[in-house]
């Protein structure tokens, strides 16, 4: 029965966080963890996973219930932690646990839904951006704008002229709109897919691609009458989803 114990402690610390810390180099081997965290940390997500796979294998030079062990008997009061709540709680919070870090090795990396960012469209634009975007885009440059700087133009830019006319390509999924045909939409991660936020543009232009799906649109920023801003597309291509689906 100890023995159980002590095979079951080692595997919800060691053997769980070994298999998260296997995963989170294999999304990064492959490309995919950006996935999941914005590229820049990459660095420290995988440090982290060798210094847990390093502990792991150290962890194999003590002995099963070493763990358990305080420096100091017990003596009576182990019954104490035999109490069948007790047991139930942690047997219920174990299968628990072991079943989403499983389920992280046989389900295939995917990312975030167009229904999950819809639910998660406040109407403001996403908290990365900010005056800086508006402050760039008046010096004219904006070729290296995705879709969430262009947002945060639209919505706070108070000199429709000094962007009227400028030539645009994004690429995004579709959501339903309500200034234009429909709105062309991208998450916005700052740290993880924890934080993303949507970040959506009006575009005007046929045809209508179905929600969700990919597109690349190309056309003409323009200022409508009551000085909002949306995109005159050209053209709009359907296309799959790419391979980095998030702005950061």
């Amino acid at each position: 029965m100890r023995r159980a114990e002590w095979i079951g402690t080692r595997w919800l610390g060691v053997g769980l966080a070994a298999i998260l810390a296997v995963v989170t180099l294999g999304l990064a081997a492959t490309g995919r963890l950006g996935l999941y965290i914005n590229p820049d940390s990459t660095w420290f997500a995988v440090s982290m996973a060798v210094v847990v796979l390093v502990g792991a294998v150290a962890t194999f030079a003590l002995p099963l219930g070493a763990e358990s062990d305080h420096g100091h008997d017990h003596g009576d009061e182990d019954h104490h932690h035999d109490h069948p709540a007790a047991i139930a709680g942690t047997v219920v919070g174990g299968v628990a646990a072991s079943g989403v870090v499983v389920l992280t090795l046989v389900l295939p990396p995917a990312s975030l839904s167009a229904e999950l960012a819809m639910s998660r469209d406040v109407g403001a634009t996403p908290l990365f951006a900010g005056a800086d975007a508006v402050t760039l885009a008046a010096t004219g440059d904006t070729s290296s704008f995705g879709v969430g700087e262009w947002a945060t133009v639209f919505a706070t830019a108070t000199n429709p002229d000094a962007f009227d006319g400028d030539p645009i390509e994004l690429t995004g999924f579709v959501t339903p709109g309500d200034g234009g045909d429909f709105d062309l939409t991208r998450l916005v991660v700052t740290h993880c897919v924890i934080d993303a936020q949507p970040a959506s543009v009006p575009v005007v232009g046929e045809p209508i691609p179905a929600t969700g799906q990919w597109v690349t649109v190309t056309g003409t920023v323009r200022a409508t009458s009551d000085g909002q801003f949306e995109i005159d597309a050209a053209t709009v291509e359907e296309i799959p989803e790419p391979a980095d689906p998030y702005e950061f």
